[in-house]
């Protein structure tokens, strides 16, 4: 701990001219004695701090000295540059690649790629454009415009944009939904006919996380679900083992939250008959009603 502090001084004061004692106690949630004691600690490590007490005083590194290493590990690059990778999978350009060639590193570091994060989507050729374009929108504080689509239906939206998000498997923006007058999320695979517009917009104080995942799929009701033991593995790999029992028979017996009835009825469906729908009781009914339905479409 003491060591992550002497670098996050140092981190500090190599970034600012001149810091109090108090600001970088409160940044590094400690009292002013530490700071001091730390301060102290990395004079004699030989970085040349300058101590000004008084008005107008600080604490700084000494004019005209330079580190002669990077205070990054090669666990550090290592992270770092598997982020910049990741970034690389989606961005359509080489920028990130060139971007990593100027990160100093070991041989042992770049040899190093044991974590591999790829961002890209089915939707690659859509995806990189799309990215750039609303990226660009961020940054300069234009509204775009698009028509999505939704399970209610297609709208038009006028959106500010906020922030690109990587969520649940899929590529969102985050912004102020003019129509809704409200934060969203919109799916990118789900805009068409993207505009950018030329009318700037003042920034809005954005919520902090970005749109918690109770909000966007709060659970309306929870559902019991009997699966058969072919089930097993979707059952892990869309919602973990924790989220089924296994009972005497062999069966798994299934609980969770779901946000609406159409969702839970397609998803319980797409297990064809190794699923069966226990609660809620008048969704039961009317799975019967849907299956008598798909039946009479069969008929000969």
């Amino acid at each position: 701990m003491a060591m992550d502090r002497l670098i996050s001084i140092l981190a500090i004061l190599l970034r600012e001219e001149k810091v109090t004692a108090s600001r970088l106690a409160a940044r590094l949630e400690v009292n002013r004695r530490t700071v001091y004691r730390d301060v102290e600690r990395l004079c004699r490590a030989g970085i040349p701090i300058r101590l000004d007490r008084g008005r107008g005083g600080g604490i700084s590194i000494m004019e005209g000295y330079a580190m002669d290493r990077t205070l990054l590990t090669d666990a550090d690059r290592g992270a770092i540059l598997a982020g910049l990778r990741s970034l690389d999978s989606v961005s359509g350009t080489a920028y990130y690649k060139r971007l990593m060639e100027k990160l100093p590193q070991s041989r042992e570091a770049a040899e190093d790629d044991c974590v591999v994060i790829d961002l890209a989507s089915w939707y690659g050729p859509m995806l990189a454009p799309r990215l750039a374009e609303l990226k660009d929108a961020c940054v300069r504080r234009r509204a775009v415009r698009f028509t999505y689509c939704a399970p209610g239906g297609d709208s038009l939206r006028v959106v500010e944009p906020n922030k690109l998000v990587f969520r649940w498997s899929s590529w969102y923006l985050h912004g102020w939904c003019r129509e809704r007058e409200d934060w969203r999320l919109f799916k990118l695979n789900r805009m068409l006919g993207l505009e950018v517009l030329e009318e700037e917009f003042a920034p809005r104080p954005a919520p902090w996380p970005i749109t918690p995942p109770e909000r966007v799929y709060p659970d309306a009701f929870e559902a019991v679900v009997r699966f058969g033991p072919a089930a097993r593995w979707r059952l892990i790999d869309e919602y973990g083992a924790e989220s089924f029992t296994r009972e005497a028979d062999g069966s798994l017996l299934f609980r969770r939250g779901f946000p609406d009835r159409e969702e839970l009825v397609r998803w319980v469906l797409s297990f064809q008959e190794q699923a069966e729908l226990l609660e809620p009781a008048e969704l039961r009914e009317e799975m019967r009603n849907l299956a008598e339905m798909i039946r009479k479409k069969y008929d000969m």
